[in-house]
């Protein structure tokens, strides 16, 4: 089965008529991105844009095959032209299936809001799935109750905009490590060029320029998801974000936050409130210091955040920040403790990222116990870094790759 892609980008294109945001002043020529329309072997059309035919002759292509012209969500604005011999665009009511008379099996599938998904089964047997934008199955498989899904081909979603609808096909187990992911309806929220492409790898998928054609079935190599991942970056920088972004498109993930609580401080609830209520629903939350049998276990894969918090724990507990508890026996006590937790993440089976502040470039501290802190941080940071395949550096919200 073969799948043109007529257009990528969201809705209303990209970039905006209107918008004079950073992404849509770069994305000109090469980038500039059309209104997601798939062309399916040439007898299918999934999503009426305007400009249709123009983007399937520039493509190589001509609309004269279709046979079918299903829409997958509501289109705003002026009616779209349509174009000469096509037949009338419609859409198929959730659960129903249509065959197609090229040999194609259509089946819609429901969402979690207004639209449409499309299942299309190739005369072959191969299988893709089509999302709208905004878009995430409503259900599917043992997640809803019902039988075990097989998995896709290729999908074609909304990664950018819902990567929790990745997370539930991959619970459901309609996409593996096999599956071809590839993201469209492309909008200027998501970054241009290879910022773009460094973010989808992560989710485990992929985008590709406007006038595309693929084979479904073909296997296309995404780079795998690094089993360790360290995310440093100073205050307010979005490392976390960052951290949280690696692993938004997979399910059931056990986030850590070696925080605590501080009674009291309303300041803190709000911020440890905000984390919260930023991560996936389906994350299970554990709240612990104790980062060593975690990273020795099997299990999800663990989000970290952060070691600075781990590391003044460990302080705390070598009562490191008295100068002469430090002299001691202190210096030791923490290093053997930084020490086997270095050791636990290069023995982990688990994925496993890692956030941590970038200390050395601000101001120094005016005591001893801060410098040490800032000092044992630096050292502990490095000796991490060593360890893991993936090491990003957030400055300003940008993510600079300093290895991987």
């Amino acid at each position: 089965m073969e799948l043109t892609l007529l257009g990528t980008g969201a809705p209303d294109g990209l970039p905006r008529a209107d918008c004079p945001c950073a992404v849509c002043a770069l994305s000109v020529g090469e980038r500039a991105r059309a209104a997601t329309a798939l062309l399916v072997d040439g007898a299918l059309l999934l999503d009426l844009t305007p400009g249709a035919a123009l983007a399937a002759a520039r493509a190589g292509h001509s609309l004269a095959g279709v046979r079918q012209v299903l829409l997958t969500h509501p289109h705003e604005g002026p009616a779209v032209e349509l174009p000469p011999g096509l037949p009338t665009a419609g859409r198929v009511p959730d659960g129903r299936e249509l065959a197609v008379i090229s040999g194609h099996r259509v089946r819609a599938v429901p969402m979690d809001g207004p639209g449409t998904g499309y299942e299309v089964t190739g005369p072959g047997g191969e299988r893709l799935l089509y999302l709208p934008p905004g878009g995430a199955p409503a259900g599917m498989g043992s997640e809803a109750g019902g039988v075990p899904v097989e998995p896709y081909d290729m999908v074609v979603a909304d990664v950018s905009g819902r990567p929790d609808a990745l997370a539930r096909l991959r619970a459901a187990g309609a996409v593996t490590a096999a599956t071809d992911v590839v993201a469209v309806h492309l909008d200027h929220d998501a970054p241009p060029g290879a910022e773009l492409d460094r973010r989808l790898a992560a989710a485990g998928a992929r985008s590709v320029p406007d006038g595309s054609t693929l084979v479904v079935g073909e296997y296309h190599a995404v780079p795998d998801l690094p089993r360790r991942t360290l995310v440093l970056g100073g205050a307010r920088s979005g490392k976390s974000v960052e951290a949280e972004r690696r692993l938004e498109a997979f399910p059931a993930i056990e986030y850590v936050a070696t925080s605590g609580s501080r009674e009291g401080d309303a300041d803190w609830a709000a911020r440890v409130t905000l984390h919260r209520d930023r991560r996936p629903g389906s994350w299970r939350t554990t709240e612990t210091c104790e980062l060593v049998p975690l990273l020795a276990k099997d299990g999800p894969p663990l989000l970290i955040d952060c070691l600075a918090l781990w590391l003044t724990d460990a302080m705390d507990r070598a009562g490191a920040w008295d100068d002469a508890v430090w002299e001691e026996g202190g210096r030791r006590a923490l290093r053997e403790r930084a020490a086997e937790l270095v050791a636990a993440v290069r023995a982990t089976r688990r994925h496993v990222v890692l956030v941590s502040n970038e200390v050395g470039s601000g101001v120094v501290p005016a005591t001893a116990s801060g410098r040490r802190f800032r000092d044992e941080l630096g050292r502990l940071n490095a000796a991490v870094a060593a360890e893991c395949e993936h090491v990003l550096l957030v400055v300003a919200g940008q993510a600079l790759v300093l290895r991987g």
